[in-house]
Order: C-alpha cells, then sequence, then structure tokens
C-alpha cells in the first residue's frame, strides 16, 4: 500500500513511525512532515490546508489510504474532498469534525444526547459574559469557540482573570474568528485524562488511556500549552468508571452524530475529567491527541494498518495492547508558549533500545536539524512501570540539561 499522512507535527511523526512497522505498506508520504519525518518516510512540501494539492498528490501517486492528523484541515472538509475523488482517507467529514471545531456546538450536542459534561453558557457579547461571571462567580472557564491550537482555555481562579478572558477573546479579539463566540463554563475538579478510540458509524473501539501535562512548568504551574508530555496507561481510573466513559460518552457521541446525520469515522478523543459524579467531558477532538498519541501508539501491538482497514470496512480490529507502561516528555523552545525563537541548533539526541524520539518542530538546515517550533521533541520510553518509564526517558533527555535554547518538565508522569 501507499499511504499518505497530513500534518508536520509530533502526532503525526509517531503515525508515521507505526506505519513503518507494517509489512502491508511500501510508501509513507508525508504532507508537509518535519525534519525527523523523513527518517521513516517521504516528507513531500504540501501545506496541510492545501486541499487542492494534497487531492491531486493521491491521485498522481495512487495513494490507498490517507490518515489527516490536524484539526484544521479536517474543519476545513478535507475528508469530504478525498471522499468526493472516490481516496479512501481515514478521518471525519466537516459535518462531523464541528464536535472538536465549535465547542459550543459540541456543548449543546451532549446536551441533546444526555452526555456529562460542565453546565455551562455561550455568549458573542462580553457585557452579557460578564454578568453571568459575576452571577456564578469564581473558579470558572471561559473558552474561545473555535479552533486555537489548544490555546483558547482559561481556567480563571478569580472573577478578575475572568473578566480579563472575556475582554482578551470577545474585545481584544485574540483568537480572531475562533474567540467571536465564547462558552463559559462551571469549574470541575478533579483528575483528568484522556480516551481516545478508532470510531466508524456506530462501533466504537477504545485505547488505552493516557493523560496530558498541559501547564508549562512543573508542578502544574505556569501557561497553558499544547501538552508538555504525556503517559499511559493511567492507573487511577477504575474499570467501573473506564466502563462508564466509553459506553455513556463514547458511545452516546458516534450514536447521537449518526443520529444527527453526521457519522463519524476517524479518531475520537475524549477530554475527560474525574468527578464526585464520575467522569465528565471537557471537551472533544475529533482526531489523535497530542502529545498523547506519542504515548498511546508505542504500545499498540497491532498492525496500525490493518486496524484502521478493519474499523473502515466495520470488522472489530480486536485491539491488543502491550501491558508496559509509557512516558514522554516534550522539549520545548525557551519562552514557548509565548513567543520563541526558531532555528536553534539541536544535539544529536540519545536512543536506546527502550527510548525513542519524536520529532515536532524541527527542520533540517543542510545536515544540520534546527528547531522550527513551540513544542520541538518528545523523548518517551516504555517500561514495566510508569516510574520506570519516566526514567528511561529523562534519562534520554540528559543530552539537553546543560541548554538554554530549551526547556522541558521534570516531573511529567509523576502522579
Amino acid at each position: 500500500m501507499n499511504v499518505l499522512v497530513v500534518g508536520r507535527g509530533g502526532r503525526e511523526h509517531s503515525i508515521v513511525m507505526k506505519l513503518a512497522d507494517s509489512k502491508q505498506v511500501n510508501n509513507i508520504y508525508v504532507a508537509p512532515g518535519n525534519g525527523g519525518i523523513g527518517k521513516h518516510a517521504t516528507c513531500v512540501p504540501i501545506d496541510e490546508m492545501d486541499l487542492d494539492g494534497l487531492v491531486a498528490f493521491a491521485e498522481k501517486e495512487a495513494i490507498d489510504l490517507t490518515i489527516v492528523g490536524p484539526e484544521n484541515p479536517l474543519n476545513a472538509g478535507i475528508a469530504d474532498r478525498f471522499q468526493q475523488k472516490g481516496l479512501a482517507v481515514f478521518a471525519p467529514t466537516k459535518a462531523a469534525a464541528l464536535l472538536e471545531g465549535s465547542k459550543s456546538f459540541a456543548k449543546a450536542f451532549m446536551n441533546k444526547h444526555e452526555i456529562p459534561t460542565a453546565d455551562h453558557k455561550t455568549f458573542t457579547n462580553a457585557d452579557d459574559a460578564k454578568h453571568y461571571i459575576e452571577e456564578k462567580g469564581a473558579p470558572i472557564v471561559i473558552k474561545a469557540d473555535g479552533l486555537a491550537a489548544g490555546k483558547g482555555v482559561v481556567v480563571a481562579e478569580t472573577k478578575a482573570q475572568a473578566l480579563a478572558a472575556v475582554d482578551d477573546m470577545l474585545v481584544s479579539k485574540a483568537f480572531a474568528d475562533a474567540g467571536a463566540k465564547v462558552v463559559v463554563e462551571e469549574f470541575l475538579d478533579g483528575k483528568e485524562f484522556s480516551l481516545m478510540a478508532f470510531v466508524h458509524k456506530n462501533n466504537v473501539y477504545p485505547m488505552v488511556t493516557a493523560r496530558d501535562h498541559k501547564r508549562a512548568f512543573d508542578n502544574d504551574q505556569g501557561p497553558n500549552t499544547g501538552g508538555m508530555g504525556a503517559f499511559a496507561p493511567v492507573e487511577d481510573v477504575s474499570d467501573a468508571d473506564l466502563t462508564f466513559a466509553v459506553n455513556e460518552i463514547l458511545q452516546k457521541t458516534a450514536d447521537g452524530l449518526v443520529e444527527d446525520g453526521r457519522s463519524f469515522t476517524g479518531i475520537l478523543y475524549a477530554g475527560l475529567i474525574m468527578t464526585t459524579k464520575g467522569p465528565k467531558v471537557i471537551e472533544f477532538n475529533t482526531r489523535f491527541g497530542d502529545p498523547e498519541t506519542q504515548v498511546v501508539l508505542p504500545l499498540l501491538e497491532n498492525d496500525l494498518v490493518q486496524v484502521l482497514m478493519d474499523v473502515m470496512d466495520g470488522k472489530d480490529p480486536q485491539l491488543k495492547w502491550e501491558k508496559n507502561a509509557c512516558v514522554g516528555v516534550v522539549v520545548a523552545s525557551k519562552g514557548y508558549p509565548a513567543a520563541y525563537q526558531k532555528g536553534m541548533l539541536l544535539p544529536e539526541m540519545a536512543t536506546t533500545k527502550s527510548c525513542f524520539t519524536i520529532h515536532a518542530g524541527t527542520k533540517l538546515v543542510g545536515e544540520k536539524l534546527v528547531s522550527d517550533g513551540g513544542r520541538v521533541l518528545l523523548v518517551g520510553a516504555k517500561n514495566v512501570s510508569l516510574q520506570a518509564a519516566a526514567e528511561s526517558a529523562y534519562a534520554g533527555l540528559e543530552v539537553l540539561s546543560h541548554t538554554e535554547d530549551f526547556f522541558y518538565r521534570k516531573d511529567i508522569g509523576k502522579q
């Protein structure tokens, strides 16, 4: 088979590494890819939002299967375009991807289908939003309605922070059109975890649980980021709570999308929080999570291509998972998630039998690898326990311990 992966980050590199293990794959192409992906696949200089270019490439190269990584092309309708040309694509349609593309749509959908989530209200007027915040008090959560690269969420601990967030989004237009509407919602207290599943119509096949570390600095301090590391599986999620999350959240969502004429094919990601009343939805994504994918896929024993083909054919892929734990630590550019420099030289990363490196924001300049984004690398490891996996990952990071150009959290994987 010839396979095309759309995207340029760590998630896509992780997908490519899994595809490279498949005996069913001859050629892997990535559009546009990054500096590290070229070791496992052919990078082609087509932007992920160039839908015409991607369709033309898939037709020209006789691509048998396309896998879409990032959310923006999904919400632009890439799956619809591929389907119109009779090209196999593992990705939700534009109508189904709205579950991630609009938080107000997702909230209305969850209300309709009785899927547990935080109490909330949607606003386009700043004064109305502020009045609601004054009424409800803090802590409270303010979310930009549209896609904001994982940064359009403010968990406000005080009313003043919440009111400032409303001004930032609705008045100052910090997130442009993505923040033209905001969702103000109840703050839920509890431990968060992520649950992804392969989905086709009413069929839902869950993966192992993962936990992402969103804050920039140790001990969950600093601003929210796209994710500073993750681990899998999450041992403090009970079997009963996991069953509830699969049946009452993932399955209800898949069924509801079919019922509403938005039938879903692809990866359904539920960002969940354990409350005193059980798991509730914080957010939905309609694609592989990043960085959760980088610690979940290494634990999958199946051939990923066979899994995707089985799911699309309506067959149970009989998922099998290693009994190990996996920890991944993100290396970020100094200054991230605010302003940062690009083009910083990266050292040769140590790799061992138990340690691996995933590239996110990197590019090759001649023979040299340099930074090209906020999140630059993820160094991960598998081992028999969470602690052992974390120790292996941090051993692989020692080469970066003296640099001032990059930083990483020292507590990823610690409960």
